[in-house]
């Protein structure tokens, strides 16, 4: 009897996975070279390598692994500038194109952020001019910045030079018109502020130790080598030294002179200063740096202390002042409005000087509180001003002290003349060089060009209109005083004025004229009288306007008796409603309607 036969599908497929199978279950021993095996069941071509069907996964015992040259397309390696691609036998290297070495000293490196590649030629100058001390010893000071002078410019160039041939750059076309490729060059030099140090910055004071305190920077714009900016940069500085107390921050570049160069802080001033970095900013291109001071003057404590215990009495005093100017009715008229207002600008500028000057950490905060500082002082002058023309004015009218057309004028104009003028002032100020509000130690106007004097000249302008008036005023009293015998009341009163604003002008103008006689060999004796009643122009003002006003007595003593008074009734109140005998709370009641239970 005959078997069965399959059918011929069956049969196909039983065929196929039986040819199949043994393939699945033998190894990959016949890999080529350059590959290895996977899963135990397919060769794959190492790194560095491709097959040559260009399959990753393959079986095919003649498959070849080819290796794969990274540095052509569509690979094309890219090691960065001054670089070329090596390809080798399942790899690659980058290298310096000749004339260009690693920094580090190797021959080879991997890819572009490894890439140190610098002039060996320019490289290996510099540094043997930075080693030979004998050279820098023995060299005076003119041939020094001379060598530097020159070294500076030949690195800068030949960077340029390197810059511009890199392959990198193109042609652009602005307006139909082609323009050539261009660079910006950034070097920094870590030793060469040893050589070119703070002895060749002059534009300082003989006590104030300088000390460079950041490496030399240079930076230039190529092919033309433009210095000068239409817009300026700014640079930010690493500190070399941190911990250091410092005094005084230069922002200076590298000019060069027919004696060869020097530190100088033209076109650069400070921006922002912390303990790690400096923010400068330049209005050309250059090589530049950081300077620092050390003053040889100590900070005086007593005067420290002298400060902050003055200007807390002033603030006390100049509290009760204002007080005083407000709600007491009897002495209420426009010169009491001006002392009012001139109390008020006082206090606020000695309270945010005391909580507010240090406050140097962060810049926007810093330049807003100098803002303020600035516009509430200038305020202050500003009133003061307008207590001499109000002075004046009564003066010229000692008939009626208070006369309506000298009132009604200085109520027009006092108020937008006291807060606008001042306003305005600080505006003109802060829009044309905003970044001058705030120094590295004061949160305060800086000294660089010029700018204190927004605060200096209105000041001193208010002084000397001020000194105008009162010889005016005192003119006419003279005169009056000789003249008229039947008006002693009034000229009484008008010489109490005259008095009261000439002792205000002595407390404002003087303690800033003391301020600008802070030198030679008495600005320690000013620095004191400048301490002393600057701290308490609250206290003096107090003293003048409130203790020494008739009225005033008066107005505290009935408000001593008042006091007083109430105090009194407010005591016999309470011990009547103590023992009266209606008070049941107080025979043992802890709570109001609570009753009392008897045992």
């Amino acid at each position: 009897m005959q078997g069965s036969s399959l059918p011929p599908g069956l049969c196909f497929l039983l065929c196929f996975f039986g040819a199949v199978t043994p393939k699945i279950k033998a190894s990959c021993a016949n890999c080529p070279p350059n590959a290895s095996c996977v899963n135990n069941s397919h060769c794959t071509c190492n790194s560095g390598y491709v097959s040559g069907s260009g399959q990753k996964l393959f079986t095919f015992p003649l498959e070849t692994c080819n290796d794969i040259n990274e540095c052509e397309p569509p690979y094309s390696v890219y090691c960065g500038l001054n670089a070329a691609c090596h390809n080798v036998e399942g790899s690659f290297y980058c290298r310096c194109v000749p004339g260009y070495r690693l920094q580090s000293g190797e021959e080879r490196f991997n890819n572009s952020s490894g890439n140190t590649c610098q002039l060996q030629k320019i490289v290996d100058t510099f540094e043997s001019l930075l080693t030979n001390q004998t050279l820098w010893r023995t060299e005076g000071r003119q041939e020094i910045s001379s060598t530097a002078t020159t070294i500076l410019w030949d690195v800068e160039s030949k960077v340029l030079e390197t810059a511009l041939k890199a392959p990198e750059q193109k042609v652009q076309k602005i307006q139909n018109s082609s323009v050539g490729p261009s660079a910006v060059a950034f070097i920094s030099y870590s030793s060469l502020g040893n050589i070119i140090n703070a002895t060749f910055f002059e534009e300082t004071d003989e006590k104030e130790r300088v000390f460079l305190n950041s490496q030399v920077v240079s930076a230039a714009i190529g092919p033309k080598r433009n210095v000068s900016l239409s817009k300026s940069v700014t640079l930010t500085f690493q500190h070399v030294k941190t911990n250091h107390s410092i005094k005084k921050v230069f922002c200076v570049y590298w000019e060069t002179t027919k004696q060869g160069g020097l530190w100088s802080r033209d076109g650069c001033f400070l921006i922002h200063v912390n303990k790690s970095h400096t923010m400068c900013n330049c209005s050309h291109l250059s090589s530049f740096a950081v300077l620092m001071a050390l003053t040889s003057q100590e900070e005086d404590p007593v005067l420290t202390i002298i400060t902050y215990v003055g200007l807390s009495l002033s603030l006390l005093c100049l509290l009760v002042a204002a007080l005083t100017f407000l709600l007491c009715k009897a002495i209420q008229n426009t010169s009491t409005s001006l002392h009012l207002q001139l109390s008020i600008c006082l206090f606020l500028a000695h309270l945010l000087f005391l909580v507010g000057i240090d406050q140097t950490e962060s810049k926007v905060l810093c330049a807003i509180i100098a803002g303020a500082l600035h516009y509430l002082y200038l305020a202050a002058f500003t009133w003061m001003l307008l207590e001499g023309l109000h002075l004046f004015l009564t003066a010229r009218n000692l008939t009626v002290v208070n006369y309506s057309s000298i009132n009604r004028l200085m109520k027009w104009i006092m108020f937008p003349v006291g807060y606008g003028v001042p306003a305005v002032i600080v505006a003109i100020s802060a829009a044309s060089r905003p970044h001058l509000y705030g120094t590295a130690n004061r949160c305060w106007l800086h000294l660089d060009q010029g700018f204190i004097w927004g605060f200096l000249g209105p000041v001193c302008a208010i002084f000397s209109v001020n000194l105008v008036l009162f010889i005016l005023v005192f003119w006419i009293l003279k005169r009056k005083l000789s003249s008229l015998n039947s008006e002693v009341s009034t000229i009484q009163n008008t010489r109490m004025l005259a008095f009261k604003a000439t002792a205000q002008l002595f407390i404002l103008g003087c303690t800033w004229c003391l301020g600008f006689l802070q030198v030679g060999p008495a600005a320690r004796v000013m620095a004191y009288l400048f301490t002393i009643i600057n701290s308490l122009q609250g206290f003096f003002i107090f003293l003048v306007y409130c203790l020494l006003s008739q009225q005033v007595q008066k107005q505290y003593q009935k408000w001593f008796r008042e006091i007083v008074k109430s105090k009194s009734e407010s005591e016999a109140y309470t011990l009547s409603s103590k023992m009266g005998p209606d008070s049941k709370p107080s025979e043992g009641d802890v709570f109001p309607g609570q009753v009392k239970r008897k045992y």
